[in-house]
């Protein structure tokens, strides 16, 4: 295809899709020459009908043919994102169509939005359907399970790029409203074609957008105009519910706020939710407690393997109320004979991990309860998955974890591909450098199966890193899912 054509292909796309009106044609054919380097163009007689990364790959390729982009996936999408920004409406406009929509209901309004930020390929769907998911059934539920491929491998010419590019504190994070629009650079993302919408929080200004890797569906982010710290508190709970009462459809959970327990990103202010119902909202009240002086609250403890306390009732503020009641309570509570410190040397252990949602016009708050101690034993926390574990699973469990939604390592595609290969020809895992670290966990439940085959192996493979992820939610949990679990969770809440 020539130039002329491929532009040609990148514009009807984008008044295919809603992006550019049709009478910006002229004027975002233009803007995509100057982006190529190209003086000419030439009508095409028939505009090529292609998939979207189809015809930015051509593009890309010709770009770096020509040799004003580099050919590495860094420098591939901080060129892309620019072709892709010609064709997506200015913030105003798309802030305009979100405020229109939502007069007529919130659901219309998010359904615009992230229709328009996959469109924009500031979600790159074609990346987003790479990764593997499968479901697990558990005693808690069904567990999510995902094989993250979305984010693309760094080369080493990238990674050596980003090591040697020039330090800048502009934006401050990858969360930061300065964001929109900016081109990004070698160690930072190109978000030219990603537009945020300003909302009011709890009287602040906060932005709110999508996750470009969309673990689940409508994966959004809320976050603070500010850049300032993770703080799970009152105003955290009052932030959860003032979102929930304007987009009564989505969830909103917080990551903790301490190191081990918390999140990547801990120094900005958010949340994240979305429109997806996971395991841990669909499992039950187990065990019901009563806390006085909220007799007009349901609250129990959820069947879990995290500790979580659930509170439902119709007044979100009551929640709020007993939210903070447990909070307080928690920061300073040590439980020694069920290994649950507040401090040590003065350093704080005790946090939250908080979800709320509205179901069925009734607000609910699941208050998980988090520890990030450490021993010699275990290092990386007590509360964390443990070494056994880390094969599969050894970064911090957050808030899309603790909701039942494992984000595996893309390593795990290749390895798992070749333990396929190893099993199926009876071969020995411990005698190969990348699948030995897997052979103790391979040992444990190859017993199991007395046939391996072609047509069983990829479902056994599935099912069984499922079962890790239980385990890894099981070491998270600072009360075990056991009668001496329950009897020190009821301790702690008898103190409320």
């Amino acid at each position: 295809m020539t130039v002329s054509e491929q532009i040609a292909a990148l514009v009807q796309y984008g008044i295919d899709a809603g992006l550019t009106p049709a009478c910006e044609k002229i004027y975002t054919t233009n803007l995509l020459l100057e982006l190529m380097k190209e003086d000419d163009y030439e009508d095409p007689a028939q505009i090529p009908s292609l998939p979207l990364e189809d015809i930015l790959k051509g593009l890309l390729d010709e770009a770096c043919r020509r040799g004003f982009v580099e050919d590495n996936v860094v420098c591939r999408d901080l060129f892309d994102t620019k072709l892709m920004n010609c064709l997506v409406p200015r913030p105003a406009q798309v802030q305009a169509e979100f405020r229109e929509k939502y007069a007529l209901s919130p659901r219309e309004a998010t359904d615009y939005f992230y229709k328009l930020s996959q469109d924009s390929d500031y979600i790159r769907r074609y990346r987003v359907c790479r990764d593997q998911k499968w479901k697990t059934p558990s005693q808690y539920g069904d567990m999510d399970i995902t094989i993250n491929l979305s984010k693309p491998e760094k080369d080493p010419k990238a990674i050596a790029a980003a090591r040697n590019a020039k330090a800048s504190s502009y934006p401050k994070c990858q969360l930061c409203m300065e964001n929109e629009g900016y081109a990004g650079r070698l160690n930072h993302p190109a978000r030219e074609n990603h537009r945020i919408i300003p909302l009011t929080i709890n009287g602040g200004q906060w932005g709110f957008q999508y996750s470009p890797y969309v673990y689940y569906n409508e994966h959004c982010i809320v976050f603070n105009g500010e850049h300032t710290p993770m703080k799970i508190d009152r105003a955290a709970f009052t932030k959860l519910f003032d979102f929930v009462r304007q987009f009564p459809h989505y969830f909103l959970g917080s990551n903790a706020d301490l190191p081990i327990v918390g999140g990547s990103i801990l120094s900005h202010d958010h949340f994240q939710g979305g429109n997806y119902t996971f395991a841990m909202a669909k499992a039950p009240i187990e065990i019901p407690v009563r806390i006085p002086g909220y007799g007009d609250v349901e609250c129990g403890i959820v069947k879990w393997p995290l500790s979580v306390l659930r509170i439902r009732c119709a007044d979100e503020g009551r929640l709020i109320d007993l939210a903070s009641h447990v909070l307080e309570k928690w920061r300073v509570y040590t439980d020694e004979d069920a290994f649950v410190y507040a401090f040590t040397d003065g350093e704080p252990h005790n946090t939250i991990t908080p979800i709320a949602r509205k179901t069925d016009g009734i607000y609910e708050l699941d208050l998980t309860l988090r520890n990030n101690i450490t021993t010699e034993e275990h290092p990386l926390g007590v509360y964390h998955p443990h070494a056994r574990l880390h094969h599969i699973k050894k970064e911090n469990i957050g808030l899309i974890e603790v909701m039942g939604l494992a984000v595996l390592p893309s390593r795990l595609k290749n390895e798992m591909a070749l333990l396929r290969e190893f099993l199926l020809s009876d071969r020995d895992v411990a005698s190969d450098e990348t699948l030995a670290k897997h052979a103790d966990w391979v040992a444990e439940f190859l017993p199991e199966y007395p046939s391996l085959t072609e047509e069983n192996i990829d479902g056994i493979l599935e099912q069984e890193i499922g079962k890790v992820f239980v385990q890894v939610l099981e070491d998270a949990g600072v009360y075990k899912w056991t009668p001496q679990g329950h009897e020190a969770f009821l301790r702690f809440i008898g103190t409320l």
